[in-house]
């Protein structure tokens, strides 16, 4: 292992960049503060530093370079972080001791401007026992806490081998996958939407054993989508949050969790329970000085037996008339037409009855306006039928692979 510390098993692995194609090992360290908020240009950039704060026992964020505003940056120095930016370091404006391992990760700031939550790496490392033999897709930015379990994976666990993918090579990179022997891969549902819907053919072409799914609502259509093109990989969908850490993994290609899950207390597992249509999670991969009680903001249906996780309450109802639509079912109802790759759903102002229902769609296969309203109205009440449907040419997508609408 090149002379790496015993206490990383996969330093040996091989990790591949845009710009290094080698291991952890071989990665070279930086010089780092004890306390650094790490802004990074690319995969290869977090990845070293990474490696210097595993190593080296420091206090680390990383971050992309185009997420932390100069409002952020400010912030990040008041916490006690130096603010590390290539050559540039502007020092904490707030001395304190630096905490050896704390690892800091940001939320996603859809709710507001993004807050800092911390972890170790043993928090953030949520696999465990022996793994067979992978090479992992990593398209996630760079610090999420998606990324971070893939990298926590890489290091943790011998013969687990990580591609990493920039942000502007998510229309490629089912060659690159295939290239490099990619049989692991994990994203978002609009990230393998994306990628059904501009090549599904180099998609079906990749070997892929591991085909995992999070960060937004998984619903049964995706999920039977994958598990149709990949027979004989293990589709998986997992629920996790930088506050929360990983706490639901279901393996059976179903969408949502047996209900039976509900109040089982095991050790080191979350426990999760329903209150008033909202889920909460208790969970030993928690972030520091969360709650152990975790309000989650995800409202949550129980049907025929599983706990169906649809979406935000805060936006998921919409008033039409004084009946509630959901937002997340019509857009589930949406998504499993056969002609839609990807669907939107939202409330509009509307005089007299408050709200309508309105979608924006994008077709794989020939469908009209009509059609889609046939469609729904055979599966929902006529006041969640959406009235105005707007086709895009493309599936709108963020840095964080999910919808940017």
């Amino acid at each position: 292992m090149s002379g790496a510390p015993a206490s990383f098993p996969g330093a040996g692995n091989r990790i591949i960049t845009r710009s290094f194609d080698g291991s952890w090992a071989d990665l070279g360290r930086l010089d780092l503060p004890a306390a650094s908020a790490v802004l990074v240009r690319d995969n290869h950039d977090a990845a070293r530093a990474v490696w210097t704060a595993a190593t080296d026992g420091l206090e680390l964020l990383v971050a992309s370079r185009t997420r932390v505003t100069d409002d952020l940056a400010q912030s990040l120095r008041d916490s006690g972080l130096a603010v590390v930016d290539g050559d540039s370091v502007a020092a904490p404006t707030s001395e304190r001791a630096a905490v050896p391992g704390r690892i800091w990760l940001l939320t996603s700031g859809s709710t507001g401007r993004p807050k800092q939550v911390a972890h170790t790496l043993g928090s953030l490392t949520t696999v465990a026992g022996d793994q067979p033999r992978r090479t992992w897709l990593c398209p996630y930015a760079h610090g999420a806490y998606a990324w971070w379990q893939v990298v926590t994976l890489g290091i943790a666990h011998p013969g687990q081998d990580i591609l990493f993918i920039e942000p502007d090579e998510l229309e490629t990179w089912p060659a690159r996958a295939l290239q490099v022997g990619v049989t692991a891969a994990s994203g978002t549902p609009t990230f393998w939407r994306q990628a059904l819907y501009r090549d599904p053919d180099s998609v079906a072409a990749l070997p892929l054993e591991q085909v995992t799914l999070g960060g937004e609502p998984v619903d049964q259509a995706i999920l039977t989508r994958l598990t149709e093109m990949f027979p004989a990989a293990r589709v998986s969908w997992i629920y996790a949050s930088s506050e929360a850490g990983a706490s639901i993994a279901v393996h059976d290609g179903l969408a949502g969790f047996p209900e039976s899950w509900l109040g089982q207390e095991s050790a080191g597992r979350a426990t999760l329970t329903v209150d008033d249509g909202e889920l909460l999670i208790a969970s030993p991969k928690r972030g520091e000085g969360i709650d152990t009680v975790l309000r989650t903001g995800d409202r949550v249906e129980v049907v025929d037996g599983r706990v169906l996780i649809t979406g935000r309450i805060a936006s998921d109802e919409i008033n039409v008339g004084g009946a509630k639509a959901s937002a997340s079912n019509v857009r589930d109802v949406l998504q499993a037409h056969p002609a839609v790759a990807w669907a939107a759903v939202r409330g509009r102002k509307a005089p007299i009855v408050g709200s309508i229902v309105t979608a924006d769609v994008v077709l794989s296969g020939e469908a009209t306006v009509a059609d889609l309203t046939e469609w729904c109205s055979a599966r929902l009440p006529d006041y969640a039928v959406p009235r105005r449907v707007r086709f895009l040419d493309q599936i709108p997508i963020k840095e964080t692979l999910k919808s940017d609408v």
